[in-house]
């Protein structure tokens, strides 16, 4: 029986990892809440094998959801204030949004939260099928250059190993302000294997009853753009 570990896939990553320079108590953060915050073995460097994640012991047997890049986790931090009978798993490359979050945490206490601190294709990897009970996608990097369109999150790459840990009947939230990526996410996300919920104009146009406004979306407000909120149900 081989025991030779997977190869590492090329992965690339067009994203930023880190912005501005970290303040004293950022780095602070880093230092001393990250670890601990760890939903396990995700990286390849330390799991080259790519052993599946138990996800029981993590959050006490709790549904697990997942926030794919977080940003500053003002999201992140209200759903686990709001559910604590639910485990949260958070990702995000880049390392300010990290700090910032954590931030968040300390001050909002919330202990049903774990931090994968980059690509969450690597996370993907490593989470069991079926395991996931609600995904958010908010305001992602919106690559609007249409050359740049593969570069989306709501392509097959992403989308295709979202299906696989996403539990049958799963929700799957995405909010976005351009519209051209409305229009690939309604084109990608049901090929993938989802379903859209809405049945109205108001079912985009309203936000979640338990949405918070994160920063991204007061941006875009400000500067005239229109957010839509679109429900997706994992088939099955």
């Amino acid at each position: 029986m081989s025991t030779q570990s997977p190869e590492r896939p090329r992965r690339n990553f067009y994203g930023r990892f880190k912005g501005k320079t970290l303040k004293p108590s950022q780095k602070t953060y880093l230092s001393e809440d990250l670890a601990a915050l760890s939903p396990g073995a995700v990286d390849w460097d330390s799991n080259p094998d790519r052993t599946l994640i138990d996800l029981d012991p993590l959050f006490g047997g709790k549904p697990v959801w997942l926030e794919v890049g977080f940003g500053g986790g003002e999201h992140l931090v209200h759903q686990a204030q709001q559910n604590s009978d639910i485990g949260i798993i958070g990702a995000e490359p880049f390392i300010n949004g990290v700090a910032m979050l954590l931030g968040k945490i300390r001050r909002a206490e919330v202990t049903n939260l774990a931090v994968h601190p980059g690509d969450v294709r690597d996370l993907f990897d490593v989470l069991p099928d079926a395991s996931i009970s609600r995904a958010f996608l908010l305001y992602p990097d919106p690559w609007p250059k249409k050359r740049h369109h593969r570069r989306r999150f709501v392509t097959p790459e992403h989308l295709d190993p979202l299906a696989r840990v996403l539990k049958p009947g799963a929700i799957f939230r995405v909010a976005t302000d351009i519209p051209d990526y409305v229009r690939q996410t309604l084109e990608e996300v049901p090929r993938a294997g989802f379903e859209w919920l809405a049945e109205g104009p108001e079912d985009w146009r309203k936000p979640w009853d338990d949405w918070i406004s994160t920063r991204y979306e007061q941006k875009a407000l400000r500067e005239g753009r229109t957010p839509h909120y679109l429900t997706f149900r994992r088939n099955g």
